[in-house]
């Protein structure tokens, strides 16, 4: 097949801050979050799934240059824990939260939050508690702790750019809500979330439902968002959604990695997406979509999230949803477990740092018309490129583990390949070169090869960027 990339047609636009990411609220204020996979490949004990961590250091030189690499971005700090996270107000925390809460939030770690994000250019997207300590004696939510975080950050010089008011409220009663808490309780709780919004930070963008699964919990707790969103009214300013492909073995998944790369397992962000945008479509008609959380696999991630095998996911999420119109797409997490972009110990790149730095500098806000007819496993998105007047780069997935597959350039391009000696590794090289750090730890230079005019081959297992600098497409002008 051929790629004529001058005659690609924009179809949308995405926000300059598409491609975020997620630091959980565990990770600012220290606690028990889900420890990473052994060494071994020895049986999980899923009774062993959380292991306890001191706050996250985001004060790191090493944390902060790769973070501000993929700026601008939205940094999202909320995740199940910030439903029970008690606001201090106080530079340290309490050696225990008060009754209600299961965790304590200092006015320095927030501090520290404000602080990564100017450093590195990240705007803040957070929730607030709603556990039984945020509410009066009728259980009704109350104000207060949001209010007591909003001062904290304005007197800090920091900025609240947007907020859902919970973290997944599908599965309220087993994220912190009161027991039996139901969409009557949320609506009733949302519109008095939604009013003082508009009186205490009428700045900050309400987002949300912010829901999971949508479909009953084991535990029978499970909410729906139509029942949610029909309790709660209109109100939001951006329509907001979760999603993972499946649970990790922490949570009792049993996937196979084979499964990895079929478009089965892919195209379930597509089917995730159309059932959250015919909600949108019923209840917030026309509010732009985001996507505030998402990996592979909940509860941590899947062994194989940290190697090569899931950088197929991670790009194919990206361009597809940006064909889409979803306008951010926040992963988790930056640093913590094995979906992190980066590991939690050392802060050095996993595969899919490297994927996200290519997409940041080559794939631009301009989303063109890419979905010809494509072989079999292979995917195909185009983008604007963010730096060049008329260039246009082409993002093509070769998902087969076996065939090749062959495009035909009318132009001369840039080439960016991604493979691995192994699916299931650690380790990544650009062109055929690994990727990784300096001693000093400066990012290496991420240069092309040459492709030219006339056909080129995909192998298999390999992930290409093509940079086309004199397309002179209309729409990149």
């Amino acid at each position: 097949m051929s790629i004529a990339p001058t005659e690609l047609k924009a179809i949308g636009t995405i926000d300059a801050r598409f491609q975020s990411y997620n630091i959980e609220m565990v990770e600012v204020t220290g606690g028990r979050f889900w420890k990473p996979y052994p060494r071994t490949m020895r049986a999980l004990d899923e009774r062993d799934r959380y292991s306890a961590r001191l706050p996250i250091d985001l004060a790191n030189a090493r944390l902060r240059r790769l973070a501000a690499a993929l700026s601008p971005a939205y940094v999202r700090v909320s995740g199940t824990w910030a439903n029970a996270t008690f606001v201090a107000d106080t530079d340290s925390a309490p050696g225990k939260p008060p009754p209600g809460f299961d965790s304590v939030l200092s006015r320095d770690q927030w501090r520290g939050v404000i602080d990564f994000a100017r450093a590195v250019d990240a705007e803040i997207v957070t929730s607030f508690a709603i556990s039984p300590g945020s509410r009066d004696a009728d259980g009704v939510w109350k104000p207060d702790q949001a209010q007591n975080l909003v001062d904290t950050t304005r007197s800090l010089g920091g900025r609240i750019t947007a907020v859902e008011f919970m973290n997944e409220p599908t599965l309220a009663a087993t994220n912190g809500a009161p027991p039996r808490y139901d969409a009557k309780a949320y609506g009733r709780d949302f519109r008095i979330f939604r009013e003082w919004m508009r009186r205490a930070t009428p700045e900050t963008l309400i987002v949300g439902p912010g829901s999971i699964g949508d479909v009953p919990s084991p535990s029978g707790s499970g909410i729906t968002t139509r029942d949610l969103l029909a309790a709660s009214g209109p109100g939001t300013d951006r329509f907001s959604y979760h999603h993972y492909n499946t649970l990790s073995p922490r949570c009792g998944g049993r996937d196979d990695p084979a499964l990895a790369l079929s478009e089965q397992w892919l195209a379930r962000t597509d089917a995730t997406l159309a059932s959250y945008r015919a909600l949108r479509d019923a209840f917030e008609p026309g509010k732009p979509i985001w996507l505030t959380e998402t990996a592979d696999a909940a509860c941590g991630g899947n062994r194989w999230d940290k190697t090569f095998l899931d950088t197929f996911r991670y790009l194919d999420q990206l361009g597809r949803l940006a064909r889409a119109g979803v306008q951010v797409v926040m992963h988790n997490t930056l640093a913590a477990s094995d979906y992190g972009l980066l590991d939690e110990g050392t802060f050095r790149p996993r595969p899919n740092y490297w994927a996200a730095l290519l997409w940041h500098r080559l794939m631009g806000t301009i989303v063109l018309d890419a979905n010809m007819v494509a072989a079999p496993y292979l995917h195909l998105y185009a983008h604007c490129h963010p730096g060049m007047r008329g260039a246009v780069s082409v993002l093509a997935i070769n998902a087969s583990r076996r065939a090749s597959s062959t495009l035909t350039l009318p132009h001369s391009a840039e080439r960016y390949t991604l493979h691995a000696a192994r699916l299931q590794g650690a380790t990544v090289q650009l062109n055929g070169k690994t990727l990784a750090l300096s001693t000093g730890d400066e990012l290496p230079r991420l240069d092309p090869r040459a492709a030219p005019t006339g056909t080129i081959r995909l192998a298999p297992k390999t992930i290409t960027f093509l940079v086309f600098p004199d397309a002179a497409n209309p729409a990149c002008r």
